[in-house]
């Protein structure tokens, strides 16, 4: 395979930045043409498409964005290597970059983050996306860690690190009732419209094997994949919902919604996973080394 030249690379990652051809080829002292064939010649080296163009306009196309991250790590890098041989100092920001599964609570996100978001020498690069894409910028290290509600296995060829950083059970929460209507669980599962995690989730594989072992036919209001939309639902809907219930910290402490039951057997795993390096980020030990409670925003009993 051949050597990626840096020199295109460089021309690609200026577009992306202005986000305009022309602009790009005024900073860089160059004639449109030449940037337009300095970056199709990268695109044939890669074989993938790094811009539409719609209208106007250009647009990173999915691997564009991709290239982008791993652009904008290169070239930090070079800053950083020049002033640290030059002038024999790192840059006093540290940065430290961590993806979450898109569907994950951003509520746990934010807990788990929250030791870092005052600092004042910490900057945050914070990525979402599904595990699979994940990985594959772990694997590059294009990010630090990975934060997630599903286990990975470490092989020869996935050397990853995969650390249980907290595990909640899973509740049934809705709006406020009375005290003489109390939730009745599990017999009201059957008269109740339910916001449920989507069908590939391990809650709700577990809660429809319970279901079924109890003879128990819900009533499906919605099934949501991800869980800041179930949040909303649940806050603004006379549905009952199944979830951790980090996910609707501020509403249980608000008293908008309520826990009705903790359903048994039942809980949602959260997972740190990284890879061996050299050099890790100080940060991170620190981060890992946090509470269960923090990171769950438990509430006072």
């Amino acid at each position: 395979m051949p050597r990626l030249n840096f020199h295109h690379l460089h021309y690609f990652w200026a577009v992306a930045k202005e986000g305009n051809l022309t602009r790009a080829a005024s900073r860089l002292n160059v004639s449109q043409s030449a940037l337009s064939a300095q970056i199709k010649q990268l695109e044939d080296q890669l074989g993938q498409p790094l811009f539409a163009r719609i209208g106007r306009s250009l647009q990173l196309t999915e691997a564009g964005q991709l290239a982008l991250g791993y652009a904008d790590s290169i070239f930090a890098a070079g800053t950083e290597l020049q002033a640290l041989l030059r002038e024999g100092r790192r840059d006093d920001r540290q940065v430290l970059r961590i993806g979450a599964v898109s569907t994950l609570s951003r509520n746990f996100q934010e807990n788990f983050l929250r030791p870092l978001l005052e600092r004042t020498d910490v900057e945050l690069v914070l990525q979402s996306g599904n595990l699979v894409d994940l990985l594959a910028r772990l694997r590059v290290h294009t990010l630090d860690l990975i934060l997630s509600n599903q286990r990975v296995h470490a092989s020869t060829d996935s050397p990853w690190r995969c650390q249980r950083i907290a595990r909640q059970p899973v509740s049934l929460v809705g709006k406020p009732r009375p005290k003489r209507n109390a939730f009745r669980f599990p017999a009201e599962l059957a008269e109740v419209p339910l916001l449920l995690p989507g069908r590939d989730n391990d809650i709700r594989a577990g809660f429809d094997l319970m279901c079924e072992q109890l003879g128990i036919r819900y009533r499906l209001r919605a099934e949501v994949d991800d869980m800041a939309l179930l949040r909303l639902l649940a806050r603004d809907s006379d549905s009952v919902a199944l979830l951790p219930t980090v996910v609707v910290q501020d509403e249980l402490r608000s008293g908008s919604l309520v826990e009705y039951a903790v359903v048994p057997d039942l809980h949602e795993n959260f997972y740190a996973i990284s890879v061996q390096r050299q050099f890790s980020p100080p940060m991170l030990k620190a981060l890992l080394k946090q509470s269960e409670a923090d990171v769950l925003g438990s509430l006072p009993g």
